[in-house]
Parts: structure tokens; C-alpha cells; sequence
């Protein structure tokens, strides 16, 4: 890497962590450029202005977050090849990664940004949307392997239920920040996980 785009990483690392510390309205370029030891005329060199940072930031962390859940529903799927066992391990281990937070995993800058949308171009906002619709459809996918061999047992929306799990993670973000105890988030994603385990078991195995 470059010292240019060492630069570039420096300054989106400052941003991501002050934006999801306190919001995006409230981080200020010029914290940014203080905390990186630029002038300004190097911040503008690199991000033209406050939504140019906000679209690489936020491409930054998608792609950093696509490659974390990748990575935990492919580890699920080589432990098992039956669907729903491997769904079920794959949220153990994604419940045991977001126990480290901030470290295994900062927090939401997708929900950071949807809270103050109107700061933002429609580029922001259009990449937000399709990265929430990207990993419905990623879940739902794979809620569909499932039901074809485990039926729920109680009739239900597939979508709903797929958008289930960015709604507890980040509702769990939410929550373990406002009442400072980080284990909520890794408590929810495990009730999320019992929910799905009744919602599949057939009767007579649970």
C-alpha cells in the first residue's frame, strides 16, 4: 500500500469510528484531518467533501462486513451439510463474534446512516439500500434450503423472517450501546437462533 492510500485508509478509519461513536452529523471533517495530522487542502485531496467520505466509508465497511459474514456462514457450512444445522452454527458463531464488540465487530454504520439520511446524496443512501437488500436476499436464500427440508412449523413470510436478522442485530446494536452492556447483542442473536430452531424442528425431534 502506498502512502497515498495509506492515507486514504487513515482518514476512513477516523471517520468510521467517530461516526459510529456519535453520529455523522456530528463528526466534523475538520476532527478528521486533526485526528489524521492533515491540512486540509490533504483531506480534500483525497475526498472532495463530506459525501464523497461517506460513500467510500460506506463502501469501506460493507465490503469489510460482507466479507465477516461470508466468512461465518461459510465456516457454518462446511461444520454441517444439513441447512438448518448449518444455520444454527453460523449464528453461534456470528453471536460469538458480535460478543467482542467493537472489537469482532464495531457496530452498524448502515443503521448510523439511516438515522440521519437527509445528511446524505442519493449515492449514500442508494448504496445503504442495496446492502440491506443484498444480505435479504442472501438470508432468504438460504431460509429457503431450509424450508425445503424442514417445512416451518407454523405458517410465515420467508421474507419477514429474513430481514428478521438485520432487524435483531442492529435493534441488539442499538440496545447494547443505550444500556452500555454489549452482551445484549450476543444474548439476542442467540434468542434469534432458538426462535429459528422451534420454527424448523420437526415436532418429534424437538
Amino acid at each position: 500500500m502506498g502512502k497515498g492510500d495509506a492515507t486514504r485508509e487513515r482518514i476512513l478509519e477516523i471517520a468510521e469510528a467517530a461516526v459510529l461513536a456519535k453520529g455523522f452529523g456530528a463528526t466534523s471533517i475538520e476532527e478528521v484531518i486533526a485526528e489524521a495530522g492533515l491540512t486540509k487542502s490533504g483531506f480534500f485531496y483525497h475526498f472532495k467533501d463530506k459525501n464523497a467520505l461517506a460513500r467510500e466509508m460506506l463502501r469501506r465497511y460493507v465490503d469489510t462486513n460482507d466479507r465477516l459474514f461470508d466468512e461465518i456462514f461459510r465456516r457454518g457450512r462446511e461444520l454441517s451439510d444439513d441447512p438448518l444445522q448449518s444455520f444454527l452454527i453460523s449464528l453461534k458463531l456470528l453471536a460469538e463474534v458480535m460478543a467482542d464488540l467493537p472489537n469482532g465487530h464495531p457496530g452498524c454504520l448502515i443503521a448510523s446512516i439511516c438515522y440521519q439520511e437527509r445528511l446524505f446524496d442519493r449515492d449514500v443512501r442508494n448504496l445503504t439500500a442495496q446492502s440491506v437488500r443484498s444480505w435479504n436476499a442472501h438470508f432468504r436464500e438460504i431460509l429457503d434450503g431450509i424450508a425445503a427440508v424442514y417445512p416451518p412449523r407454523e405458517p410465515m413470510d420467508l421474507d419477514d423472517l429474513a430481514e428478521m436478522i438485520s432487524c435483531v442485530v442492529d435493534g441488539a446494536i442499538i440496545m447494547s450501546k443505550t444500556l452500555n452492556d454489549p452482551k445484549r447483542l450476543e444474548r439476542q442473536i442467540l434468542l434469534f437462533r432458538s426462535f429459528v430452531k422451534l420454527v424448523f424442528t420437526p415436532p418429534h425431534s424437538s
